[in-house]
Order: C-alpha cells, then sequence, then structure tokens
C-alpha cells in the first residue's frame, strides 16, 4: 500500500513544486470560540502560509511566527475574558515576518494545523488550545462522531537513526566531545517526544551505544514499514569554521555542494549500497524493473526534499543554518527507494561553538523539539490516507 502511495504521488508529481516559496500573505482577520473540550483561534489568511510555533514560561506565552506575512486586521473585535488567553500581541520581525503573541492564563496544550481554501472559506491557519491540567493524555484529540465507515486509523511509523554508535564514535570534538554520543541523547529525545504524540508510533536503530552497519540501518526501516527515515549527525568540517545545521536528501546524480560530497563521502565509508536490491523486482523483466525502481525513488527523493525543507524551516531560530536550502548527495543511509530519508547535521561538532551548545541537554532538547515540529507539519500537510493524522484532519475541517 505504501509503495502504491509513492507511485500514486509520482504520477502526480506536478504536486510537488519544489522547492517550494511562499508569496506574502496578509492575516485578515481572527475568529474566536470555546466549546467544554477546547478554545479554537482561526486566523484568516489571503494565501498560503509557513509558520512555526513554540511556547514560553514564566509568564506564560504561545508564539506564531508567520514567515512573509502581514497583518491587514486586528484582533480587538475578540472577546478574550474568561478563556485561557489573557492579551493578545503582534508585530514584524525578521525580514517582512510577522510575529503574533498569546499571553495566556495558564499553560495550553496546542494543536495547529493549516487548511486550503474550501467550501467558500479562504486560508486559515487554525489553533486549538485546551487547559494542560484538564487533558493529561488526551493532547488535543478531537471528539470522535459516530460514523458507519470503518477507518483504520494507523499510526505513522517514524524510525529515528543515531548516526555512528559502538566502534565508530563518528566525528570527535576538540575537548573530545563524541558525535555517537551526541546524536543518541538527541535522537532518544526525539523519539519521546513522538511517542508523546497520538498518531506517531517511533522506533530507533540504536538505543544504547552499538554499532549498525549503514545497510542494516535502511533494513530496519524498511522492516518496520517505515512512513519516513531521519539520521540525527553532529559530524566534522574541513573547515572548522564552518557551523550550524543543515539537511541532507539524497541524489542520483551529483551532490549540490562540495560539502554535501564531503558528508556523504564521510558517511558512507567503505559501506556503499545499491538502492535495486532492496525492491523486490526479481522476478521482473530487467526493463520493467528499472523503470519502477526509477519511479519510486523519484516519488521518494521528492518526498523526502518536501520533508527536508519543513525540517529545516523548524530548525530556523532554534540554532544557525549552515545551509537555508536541502542539500542533496549519494548517502548510502538514505537510498531505500520506498521511504522518504533525510540526514539532519545538528551542527558541526568540528566548530568549537557548536560543539558546546551541542553536549548541553538544553540545546539537544530545542533541537529535538524543532525536529518533531518539522515532522509533525510535514504529515499534517501529507498523512497517509489510513492514517489516525489523516482521519484527524478530516473531522477537524467537518468542524470549521
Amino acid at each position: 500500500m505504501h509503495r502504491r502511495h509513492l507511485l500514486n504521488l509520482f504520477l502526480a508529481s506536478a504536486a510537488f513544486a519544489l522547492p517550494f516559496s511562499v508569496s506574502a500573505a496578509q492575516v485578515r482577520n481572527a475568529r474566536l470560540w470555546r466549546s467544554d473540550e477546547k478554545l479554537r483561534l482561526v486566523f484568516d489568511l489571503s494565501g498560503p502560509v509557513r509558520y512555526k510555533t513554540f511556547s514560553l514560561s514564566a509568564p506564560e506565552r504561545l508564539i506564531i511566527d508567520l514567515t512573509g506575512a502581514s497583518l491587514s486586521g486586528d484582533f480587538s473585535q475578540l472577546v478574550l475574558a474568561n478563556t485561557a488567553i489573557r492579551a493578545i500581541r503582534s508585530g514584524h520581525f525578521g525580514q517582512g515576518d510577522t510575529r503574533i503573541v498569546l499571553d495566556l492564563n495558564n499553560p495550553v496544550l496546542l494543536n495547529s494545523f493549516l487548511l486550503a481554501p474550501q467550501d467558500g472559506q479562504g486560508h486559515r491557519l487554525v489553533l486549538d488550545l485546551v487547559n494542560a491540567k484538564q487533558a493529561p493524555n488526551t493532547a488535543m484529540v478531537p471528539r470522535e462522531t459516530p460514523t458507519n465507515k470503518p477507518h483504520a486509523k494507523r499510526d505513522i511509523i517514524v524510525v529515528v537513526d543515531p548516526g555512528h554508535g559502538g566502534k565508530d564514535p563518528g566525528a570527535v570534538g576538540a575537548k573530545g566531545e563524541r558525535e555517537k554520543d551526541v546524536v543518541l541523547s538527541i535522537a532518544q529525545l526525539l523519539a519521546k517526544r513522538l511517542k508523546k504524540e497520538k498518531g506517531f508510533d517511533v522506533k530507533l536503530v540504536r538505543n544504547d551505544d552499538f554499532f549498525v552497519p549503514l545497510r542494516k540501518r535502511v533494513d530496519i526501516a524498511r522492516q518496520h514499514k517505515a512512513d519516513m527515515f531521519i539520521s540525527v549527525h553532529a559530524d566534522a568540517a574541513p573547515r572548522l569554521t564552518a557551523s550550524g545545521a543543515s539537511v541532507y536528501c539524497l541524489s542520483e546524480g551529483g551532490a549540490t555542494s562540495a560539502t554535501a560530497r564531503f558528508m556523504a563521502q564521510r558517511e558512507n565509508g567503505v559501506d556503499l549500497l545499491g538502492a535495486t536490491s532492496l525492491l523486490n523486482l526479481k522476478d521482473k523483466d530487467p526493463m520493467l524493473a528499472g523503470v519502477i525502481l526509477d519511479m519510486s525513488m523519484n516519488a521518494t527523493i521528492a518526498a523526502s526534499l518536501q520533508l527536508g525543507s519543513t525540517v529545516l524551516g523548524s530548525l530556523q531560530g532554534i540554532t544557525t543554518l549552515h545551509q537555508k536550502r536541502v542539500e542533496q548527495a549519494g548517502f548510502a543511509v538514505l537510498k531505500s527507494p520506498d521511504v522518504p530519508s533525510i540526514l539532519v547535521e545538528t551542527g558541526f561538532i568540528s566548530n568549537a561553538r557548536d560543539s558546546q551548545r551541542l553536549v548541553t541537554t538544553r540545546h539537544q532538547q530545542a533541537i529535538a523539539d524543532g525536529l518533531f515540529e518539522g515532522l509533525q507539519r510535514y504529515f499534517q500537510k501529507n498523512p497517509p490516507i489510513d492514517s489516525y493524522i489523516a482521519w484527524q484532519l478530516d473531522q477537524q475541517k467537518a468542524q470549521v
């Protein structure tokens, strides 16, 4: 089913339009209403936007950053009395971006999603807020409406791969910091966050300090029928001044930069593999097998680029970026022909400043949160059709 879905995505490849950019949009209006379960805040938009959210405490605040968007309306008409929101502030920051700040009376659990134009409504950004004390375990699950039509509502399976391990320490910093330790901590924090989110299941390639060959890492993702694979690294660079996070996808051709080529060669070592061995095509005509492999790889790479772009956007603001676009190279660990796969360099352990931050629990948690937000945003836009997330979005659209 998953491979068939990828082929369908490839045949409809116009939908990918990658890498994508979002033209300037306006926040035209805001609407607010409440139920026994949640408070819903809807921003009416003039067009599509890219956004990210994060929360701050002492005092409690919820931040919404809209990329390349401006405000054409205000929030003065919203009645905030007896809600979790004490006040709403907004302003411009960066280069043409808008930040909206919700000052809160108490901690909340947030579920946010974008809606495309439908039923006379334009583009919308929807924020659902629930009092954290009232819903410790439900985490924004909408009430299920009775239906006679069954829905599988399966979990989205994410395989998280902490790079290196065991006899392979990965890159080593000037003070002895080991890449394998840093990325294991980040991967574990990401896995912990994913396990808390209904609709997701997560598998770690390694949950301790042991070595896993590159071929085996790819096999693990396919054995678990993963919906996506993310390999976490904190490599060294030829220049000690190189710093910041990067996201890489597979390239069947040449690398998109010298750095991407260097990283791929460093990670692959002698453990290179070909993708043709990963699809069960032995009983197919060689020409047909080649066509199927090409179609599957093209669809998977397209999905990986979209995933990578979303994750890169979520990391922006949490850490500096080494590259502001998704890079591509022939990473062996990304050569699964039917599982969207990305490799995230969380920073360069060879850089003194990066290394100093990467070994701290606070920064590791921030990186894990950024990765989670990117994955969640991607699947909110591209949920597998038989997943709980797809069902949940259908229910939410019916309520707006």
